[in-house]
């Protein structure tokens, strides 16, 4: 059996990207958060901020005339709406009445092992290299970290756990058949019609459980927020990663994820994560380090490659100066 070919390192772009989405979907766990403590059901979230991203998505491709690109393709996005959209959305909503938004952002870094397992059958092109391997087993041995100490034994935090990493799986098929047959297209088309689709998969669910009471301002500008930045734009650029960097190396996002869930849920929320999420949290961060193969983006990497070379010059001027050197 061959061994995998090494890829080539990340592009300028993709690293810009990659730094975009990092942050942008470290912050849908509090939004989520504060608009299901604040009024919204989790059906009529995700319906809410899906319908918002397709409106806009939308009117973009029709405006740059790309829509037309999708003709044969609605198989596809439909596939893709259900596992990337209908079914992770209502699920992360649904488990943050459960669990914390730090705890949920947590679970949602098991996505790039279950793309790992997924890539075995499907896409041999993403399958890990040994250092990558390992790094992806670092990661999920945080998330086992996590369901062992922090939330064991708990039956409702157990079960809005499962809730959450049953999205983790749509959220691995999703960017796989991005690759695979999407890669081509026009991603405001692709990611606009996908999001239309969930929009009216997602009614019936959202027109049978709507909120109880009119929701606070809070929770109407979280969904907003959602829908324009953390749909829209995110899966634009999300899109766009996939394209430049692979599947697999664009899934490692949700190891950086919970870096910035946990600490606006730590600085907004007053949440407290225990033992076992630091723990998990700290092992993800050494797997998101090896699951890139272990690389600095390049700009880091030359600032790394002279920060080591200052102390170097340091010593060798100060012995020019003792010994009367100038």
């Amino acid at each position: 059996m061959c061994a995998p070919r090494r890829r080539p390192p990340l592009t300028r772009r993709a690293w810009l990207a990659f730094g975009a989405i990092s942050i942008i979907w470290g912050i849908p766990y509090l939004l989520i958060r504060v608009a299901v403590r604040h009024g919204m059901t989790p059906a009529f979230l995700a319906w809410g901020r899906v319908t918002l991203a397709a409106v806009v998505l939308m009117a973009l491709a029709w405006r740059a005339g790309t829509l037309s690109s999708l003709r044969g393709q609605w198989r596809v996005l439909l596939v893709y709406a259900v596992v990337e959209i209908c079914i992770p959305f209502p699920m992360i909503a649904a488990g943050e009445t459960r669990v914390s938004s730090s705890l949920g952002a947590i679970l949602i870094s098991s996505v790039p092992l279950i793309l790992a397992l997924l890539a075995l059958r499907f896409d041999r092109s993403e399958r890990p290299t040994p250092v990558r391997a390992l790094g992806l087993l670092l990661g999920f041995g945080g998330v086992i970290m996590l369901m062992g100490i922090e939330i064991a034994g708990q039956g409702g935090e157990l079960l809005g756990a499962g809730a959450i990493l049953l999205a983790a799986v749509g959220y691995a098929i999703g960017p796989m058949l991005v690759k695979l047959r999407m890669a081509q297209l026009d991603p405001r088309a692709t990611m606009g019609a996908s999001l239309a689709m969930a929009s009216g998969l997602l009614l019936p669910a959202a027109a049978l459980d709507p909120p109880h009471a009119v929701p606070s301002a809070g929770a109407i500008g979280c969904v907003i927020a959602l829908g324009l930045v953390c749909t829209a734009a995110a899966f634009v650029i999300f899109t766009i990663l996939i394209t430049e960097a692979g599947t697999s190396r664009a899934t490692v996002i949700t190891y950086v994820n919970p870096v910035i869930a946990v600490g606006l849920g730590v600085a907004l929320l007053g949440e407290r994560p225990g033992t076992g999420a630091v723990a998990g949290l700290l092992l993800i961060l050494a797997g998101s380090w090896l699951a890139t193969d272990g690389r600095l983006p390049p700009g880091f990497a030359r600032l790394a490659t002279r920060a080591a070379r200052l102390p170097a010059r340091s010593a060798s001027r100060g012995l020019r100066q003792e010994s009367g050197q100038y």
